[in-house]
């Protein structure tokens, strides 16, 4: 028995839309890393993208668990000497661009290389409920529905 290898023209790319409305952060950016490494497929192949696009709409209606929302800093270094800064998970969810906490959750959970840079490349996160890839007539992907964990409502 010869170990399949899955080759790119043979990978079937679908589409899935997932509604982040009161969905845990956390519970939703592992099942959105394992579609796009694309895990969840029999032919999965280490070296090979495999994964599914992957749309999120309300990314800004994510919920956080415990006092993560007040807590959870994002750093980032401007270069200079003492150039440390931070910003809270709740300043970039009531700031200006609120899909980017999902998008670090995901981005974190996929590996730092060319691969995993093509496979962020399918993730299309848009803060409010509207996406401009109806063309593609993406399923839905029911997250809340997979575990009774994924979901909070206060």
């Amino acid at each position: 028995m010869k170990t399949y290898s899955a080759k790119p023209s043979e990978v079937e790319r679908k589409w899935y839309v997932i509604d982040a409305e009161d969905l845990v952060l956390g519970r939703m950016a592992t099942i959105i890393a394992m579609r796009l490494r694309g895990k969840h497929k029999a032919i999965f192949t280490p070296h090979i993208d495999c994964g599914d696009n992957i749309i999120v709409v309300n990314a800004e209606k994510v919920k956080l668990t415990g006092r993560k929302r007040e807590n959870k800093h994002y750093y980032w270094h401007t270069g200079y000497p003492g150039g440390i800064k931070s910003r809270t998970a709740e300043a970039v969810l009531d700031g200006k661009h609120p899909e980017r906490v999902v998008i670090k959750a995901v981005e974190r959970m996929i590996s730092r290389s060319p691969l995993g840079r093509q496979q962020m490349r399918k993730l299309h996160v848009y803060a409010g409920p509207d996406h401009p890839h109806e063309a593609q007539q993406p399923e839905v992907l029911d997250v809340a529905a997979m575990n009774p964990k994924n979901k909070r409502s206060a």
